[in-house]
């Protein structure tokens, strides 16, 4: 792995959360800057679901209990 990369598979290894496989050490800089950023949009996505869904499904709450359920789940 050339030097290079090496500040691109540290980004990538904080997106995965673990060391990336052994294989991605034949990815190039940019490949591996390509995925790390495609990884940290895809959490970010499902963040954004997650938190829209929760809102909605407060909706189900009666309303005057909303902000009290908010602040016990969202903390």
């Amino acid at each position: 792995m050339t030097t290079e990369a090496q500040p691109q598979r540290e980004r990538l290894a904080t997106e995965l959360r673990d060391e990336p496989p052994e294989s991605f050490r034949q990815l190039t800089p940019e490949q591996l800057a390509t995925l790390a950023e495609a990884l940290k949009r895809q959490r970010e996505s499902r963040a954004a679901g997650l938190n829209e869904a929760a809102e909605e499904a407060l909706k189900l709450v009666p309303a005057l209990a909303r902000g009290p359920v908010r602040r016990i789940l969202f903390r």
